[in-house]
């Protein structure tokens, strides 16, 4: 059903490719070591479900750039046990965002550390930078950062969700997949929800240092003020721009 798939490679180049309308994700990525993917062009109706762009899982050092990907789910998802993915001037949407996760699904141990995303347009994608783990996992994902970031009419622009599924077949109901050393700087352009942030963490450790920087939102509706929501979210961020976070806790 996908497209097309890398397993176990390492020094692997993709360049120059078009995708359009995968039956699901349209480029998966597993088990990998250094990865050079560039100048792709994948298309699929912002309808049609689970038609990721970019699947990765299992691998290590990626570079995704200069790429555009429009289709009807993920348009880059990291999952578990990746590192050191840098994704850099790629215009996504439509879709849902560039997401790390989802992780922790049935109470897994999953992790990721080291994504850095910059220089990235999201045009009305449903969400823009995302974090979603599931209530019950284990693990962590940490030292994640989205810099130079236009949104263009996206929706839920920044989100984190530690309670993104609770899977009732879990053999742990409690806990958290661990989220912490977080940046959101230089994040400009519209949201068509008037929640531009939502931090959304769980009960127990939350998630920490969150750090807001230099993000500067309007509405696209006229006239609608944005906002931000958390729950446990700890960190800092500048208090004068739109829309302010005043909800971080130390």
């Amino acid at each position: 059903i996908q497209a097309l798939s890398f397993h176990s490679c390492n020094n692997l180049r993709v360049s120059g490719l078009q995708h359009v309308n995968s039956q699901k994700n349209h480029i998966s990525i597993n088990g990998c070591n250094d990865v050079d993917i560039s100048h792709l062009k994948i298309t699929a109706p912002e309808e049609s479900p689970n038609t990721d762009g970019i699947d990765i899982s299992a691998s290590n050092h990626l570079q995704i750039h200069d790429s555009f990907i429009g289709t009807g789910d993920d348009c880059v998802a990291i999952n578990g046990f990746s590192s050191y993915i840098n994704i850099s001037r790629v215009l996504c949407g439509p879709g849902h965002g560039i997401s790390i996760g989802s992780l922790g699904k049935g109470g897994a141990y999953e992790t990721v550390e080291e994504v850095h995303v910059e220089d990235c347009t999201f045009k009305g994608t449903m969400n823009g930078a995302r974090i979603k783990t599931w209530k019950g996992g284990r693990g962590y994902a940490r030292k994640i950062s989205f810099e130079r970031i236009r949104m263009i009419n996206a929706g839920n622009p920044i989100i984190i969700d530690q309670t993104y599924e609770y899977d009732a077949w879990s053999s742990s109901s409690s806990g958290d997949v661990e989220i912490s050393d977080v940046s959101y700087k230089g994040v400009i352009g519209s949201s068509t929800d008037a929640r531009a942030v939502y931090f959304n963490c769980g009960d127990g450790a939350g998630c920490r240092n969150i750090v807001v920087e230099d993000v500067e939102m309007t509405s696209a509706v006229a006239g609608k003020q944005l906002f931000a929501v958390c729950n446990n979210a700890h960190g800092t961020s500048s208090a004068d721009r739109s829309p302010r976070v005043p909800c971080l806790l130390p």
